[in-house]
């Protein structure tokens, strides 16, 4: 979902510099993990083991260099203990960017521990050698054919993509981003396959290979428990959930809030969608005081009518744009997206 996101960005950072240095915040997307705890008085907190959720950075644009991590309101630095799992989506849809290495540097800065990447950019896998900074890394959409039909293909992949950056630390490899359902969706089980045979060649045991899917791979999400994947996606969705299981990988879930609020204004209020609300919606004994939640257990309610309850989620993208479709972008809702990392993250994310 990257795209969008960063054209906000572009328009925030480029346009209109002042003359001398003024502070502008911007919500990139951010991921965190945290310890979970057991559901309590009917509450449901959903199995995630790891989510995304807005940060904003401080952009100081006369010197066009990035500062500092806020997190609602707080400044997020390494001497902060519950901003020891977070880490962001590094998108790099845009032009006049920072330079790879000042990015990676200010992610080392604030404590990041995790990031996804897009795509196999070289100069950002350079910047990365020997951060330990825990990387998600993407395989183009386009690329999916290829991978798919030849595992000498996906071998070259590797060697080009993977051997020569022995310091860093590649936790997954997503192969699509969105493409289920799609005219790529077809491609994706085989290319996990043959990228998990050739990360196993060169000793990669604990790197972890999935794809990340979109809420349109639901045919019914409300309630919760009635989540189920769309009828045409079965055979695929099958055998994906059926190699995440042999692996003991998670599928990684793009989840937004936003999206869901703004085509059904009328019957999803902007409370229960920014984690605002006091009033649940009741799915038989549990109760969803926010839509995120309830939009990740619809899924884990899928898995599970698919005999694939055992497969973990991670929430690979999140988040709330502060501009660009009044009257439901601001940066108020975009702050409001950001639920408290004391009472909230910690709540509902494991490790």
């Amino acid at each position: 979902m990257e795209r969008s996101h960063v054209s906000f960005i572009r328009e925030e950072v480029v346009h209109e510099r002042p003359s001398r240095p003024q502070p502008r915040t911007i919500y990139p997307y951010g991921f965190i993990s945290g310890s979970s705890r057991p559901a309590s008085q009917g509450v449901n907190r959903p199995r995630i083991a790891l989510a995304l959720y807005s940060l904003n950075f401080r952009v100081f644009m006369g010197s066009e260099t990035i500062s500092s991590l806020y997190y609602g309101g707080r400044r997020i630095d390494q001497s902060c203990p519950n901003f020891s799992g977070l880490g962001v989506c590094y998108g790099r849809n845009g032009d006049n960017l920072p330079c790879p290495n000042d990015v990676i540097n200010l992610y080392k800065k604030c404590g990041i521990q995790f990031i996804r990447i897009y795509d196999p950019d070289h100069q950002v896998l350079q910047a990365l050698q020997g951060s330990n900074l825990r990387i998600s890394l993407g395989v183009r959409n386009e690329d999916l054919k290829a991978i798919a039909s030849s595992q000498t293909a996906a071998n070259a992949w590797v060697n080009a993509n993977i051997v020569p950056y022995k310091d860093v630390s590649f936790s997954w490899i997503t192969l699509g981003n969105e493409v289920i359902p799609g005219p790529y969706a077809a491609y994706v089980p085989q290319a996990m396959k043959n990228i998990q045979t050739s990360i196993s060649r060169i000793g990669l045991t604990n790197t972890k290979v999935t794809t990340v899917v979109a809420m349109n791979v639901l045919q019914a999400s409300y309630p919760p428990s009635s989540g189920a994947f769309k009828s045409e996606l079965a055979g695929v969705i099958s055998q994906v959930a059926a190699f995440l299981l042999s692996t003991n990988a998670p599928l990684m879930l793009n989840v937004y809030p936003y999206f869901a609020y703004v085509s059904d204004p009328a019957h999803v209020s902007l409370e229960y969608a920014t984690f605002r609300t006091n009033v649940p919606v009741v799915d038989g004994n549990l109760k969803y005081y926010n839509l995120f939640y309830a939009m990740v257990d619809a899924v884990n309610a899928a898995l599970e009518k698919i005999n694939a309850g055992n497969v973990a989620i991670v929430v690979s993208e999140t988040g709330w744009p502060s501009a660009g479709n009044d009257p439901y972008t601001s940066i108020d809702n975009a702050k409001a997206n950001e639920p408290d990392v004391d009472e909230k993250l910690t709540g509902i994310m494991y490790s």
